[in-house]
């Protein structure tokens, strides 16, 4: 195909002055795929781990219990985004689960500098989503897109869900949330977490397989609609100085972007995502055809998919560096008061605060 003359791109970074259409290459590294699958074993390990030191604390009496990850934490964001306010307001940070309020602010790191590239390139539930959807995609040949009448209505349930938490905490106060980041509850929420997956209930298998039943018909159905995480993170990606950028110049308006988002968003009719929807996936700068008319980035750095995989994994690693290095990954919590706790999980001292 001849090459497309146009002018000099109409993007800070860009530097080609004609658009040049693609030819076919080989298959490009899928790092993102990579980073995803590397986090999702590393929870695996950290889950199995977890599990081993659950189960020696409620069988053994004494003795030396196996190493605790304290990694496991991340599963606990309700008690992560307690811990932020609560340091914010009494200036230490809780040794109860230091650990959920480090993974916490890492990810909102994440989101601050390469938009919601949490979501897009490390969480577990989005790449089971994304499985999900693929093999949807397989079976029937497409997603399904339900009617914008019905898709907006379901995206609000996220945001309502964070304002619900936000709404709570501030009813709390800061008495009240430090009282609850030391209260029974929380101290093993980490294990009632694990009971909570390993002694399904009946009611909590058919919403979990609800949800798994709408991500195959439905891209990124539990992200879209319902991941109050997702809907925080996406708030503080906002302010991201990484976007895609289009250069209107060098598209040919194939729509080729718009198809592969897995956020639906409309990249081609638009100069810059600044959408809090965008994930930084990066999947609509790879299927662009076109030349450096699709880029992620800032006005200094053009981002390519193995730069972002860099910066969100050195992104994590600093945290947890930096939080080992300061005493402030693990928790104070000894073997011997996670065997007092777990003894008394059935005791109404251990139900969630409230109740």
């Amino acid at each position: 195909m001849n090459d497309l003359i146009a002018q000099e791109a109409d993007l800070p970074f860009a530097k080609a002055k004609k658009t040049v259409i693609r030819k076919r290459r080989r298959k490009a590294v899928p790092w993102r795929r990579i980073v995803q699958f590397g986090f999702a074993i590393l929870n695996i390990y950290i889950g199995y781990r977890f599990y081993l030191f659950a189960h020696a604390a409620m069988t053994t009496d004494s003795g030396p219990l196996p190493t605790r990850p304290p990694g496991a934490e991340g599963w606990l964001p309700i008690s992560g985004l307690m811990g932020v306010i609560d340091w914010i307001s009494n200036g230490s940070l809780n040794t109860i689960h230091p650990a959920a309020t480090i993974c916490l602010l890492a990810f909102t790191a994440t989101a601050l500098l390469v938009r919601k590239a949490f979501c897009g390139w490390l969480c577990p539930v989005g790449l089971i989503s994304e499985l999900l959807a693929s093999a949807g995609k397989r079976v029937f040949g497409r997603n399904f897109e339900p009617p914008r009448w019905v898709d907006r209505p379901l995206m609000a349930i996220k945001y309502l869900l964070l304002g619900f938490f936000l709404w709570a905490f501030y009813m709390m106060g800061v008495a009240g949330i430090s009282a609850f980041i030391h209260s029974p509850y929380n101290q093993v929420s980490d294990v009632k977490m694990l009971l909570f997956f390993a002694r399904l209930s009946t009611a909590a298998a058919v919403i979990l397989m609800g949800l798994a039943v709408g991500s195959v018909f439905i891209q990124g159905f539990w992200c879209r609609y319902f991941c109050p995480y997702g809907a925080f993170l996406g708030l503080f990606s906002w302010l991201s100085p990484v976007k895609v950028h289009r250069n209107t110049q060098t598209c040919i308006d194939c729509a080729k972007c718009d198809k592969v988002c897995p956020a639906r968003l409309p990249v081609m009719s638009k100069l810059n995502i600044k959408s809090v929807e965008c994930n930084g996936c990066m999947a609509c700068v790879e299927a662009c055809p076109a030349e450096n008319t699709l880029l992620m980035g800032t006005r200094r750095l053009k981002l390519s998919p193995l730069k972002t995989g860099i910066i969100v994994l050195l992104i994590f690693t600093a945290f947890y560096a930096g939080a080992n290095l300061f005493g402030t990954w693990k928790s104070s919590l000894t073997d011997n008061d996670y065997r007092y706790h777990i003894a008394r999980l059935d005791s109404p001292d251990y139900g969630h605060p409230g109740e």
